[in-house]
């Protein structure tokens, strides 16, 4: 994604004041000489320039909320939610209360994100861990030592040549002060998300996940994630599962803690999940028929589409 050009037109000028009307007759001379030089005079025909001329716009870096990492920000979190919707409140009773916490800085937990992307956990795991050896350790994961790394280092320990690239976008923007960690703490939620899709192989999902794992947002609805829209459908019994766009409206009474209330929907498909069909003992008179086998395999599919949404979390380490 491109960068975005964030200044805007300054205001034109206003239009220069009209000359004062011929003075009477009966006007003193001084009086007249005195016109006729303020008329001459160029610094009298404009209005005089504003001191403080209008600012270009930037992004603005207003300290957001409390973090849900702080103490009594889940508990707040679940007081609200309970009276805010009923519904959900039984969902609540049902499970413990989430923790958010993380022991990584942002610029880290980024990495370990565009690590995780698209990969079954264990491989992803295995494939941070090589990265981590390469590195040193975990306080080793800085932008200049991952600058330091080259695609071909990278390919050996199982990151693709794309992922390196975009492992390298990061890197660079760090670099160049585009981003710290400073910075994206401090950001509100809406500048950050411009910042951060800013970055090569970060979309909207993965900023929506870093923002409530990692930096502990309280208001962040990821929309977009289709195990929360499943929850949403569960939760309400609706019979479709709803858009990006009603999602928003049907949480609405979360505000401001959507953070919470999207961990409570992962819950609820958590425990929907299928259970594995036992094993069927292979032989003469213990063959599946071939419907069997079929909606067997539709079962394992689902159960392999519905793991990455209940637990996005896998991305960043120290949830619960």
């Amino acid at each position: 994604m491109g960068e975005q050009s964030l200044s805007q037109p300054l205001s034109p000028s206003p239009p220069a004041a009209a000359a004062s009307p011929a003075p009477a007759a009966a006007a003193s001379t001084s009086t007249s000489s005195s016109l006729a030089t303020a008329a001459a005079s160029p610094k009298e025909a404009h209005p005089p320039s504003d001191s403080n001329p209008p600012k270009k716009p930037r992004l603005t870096f207003a300290i957001p909320g409390r973090p849900l990492s702080a103490a009594g920000e889940v508990g707040a979190a679940i007081r609200h939610l309970r009276d805010a919707d009923p519904v959900l409140a039984a969902v609540i009773d049902a499970h413990e209360a989430p923790v958010f916490q993380c022991p990584h800085r942002p610029f880290h937990s980024l990495v370990r994100s565009i690590l995780y992307q698209q990969l079954a956990f264990k491989a992803a795991a295995s494939v941070y861990s090589r990265f981590l050896s390469l590195l040193g350790d975990e306080t080793s994961v800085t932008p200049d030592a991952v600058l330091s790394l080259t695609p071909q280092q990278l390919r050996q320990i199982g990151v693709s040549p794309r992922k390196a690239s975009y492992l390298h976008d990061l890197a660079r923007k760090y670099v160049s002060g585009i981003l710290s960690d400073s910075a994206i703490i401090n950001m509100d939620d809406r500048s950050l998300a411009v910042m951060l899709t800013m970055v090569k192989g970060i979309g909207p999902w993965s900023v929506h996940m870093f923002m409530i794992f990692s930096l502990g947002r309280p208001d962040v609805l990821p929309s977009a994630d289709l195990g929360v829209r499943k929850g949403v459908q569960m939760l309400y019994g609706l019979e479709e599962v709803p858009r990006p766009s009603q999602l928003d409206k049907l949480c609405e009474r979360w505000r401001p803690y959507r953070s919470v209330g999207a961990w409570y929907m992962w819950r609820v498909i958590e425990c929907k999940v299928p259970q594995p069909e036992p094993d069927i003992p292979v032989g003469p008179l213990a063959l599946p028929s071939p419907d069997g086998q079929i909606m067997l395999q539709q079962q394992q599919q689902q159960q392999e589409h519905v793991i990455p949404m209940i637990d996005p979390l896998q991305m960043l380490p120290g949830m619960g």
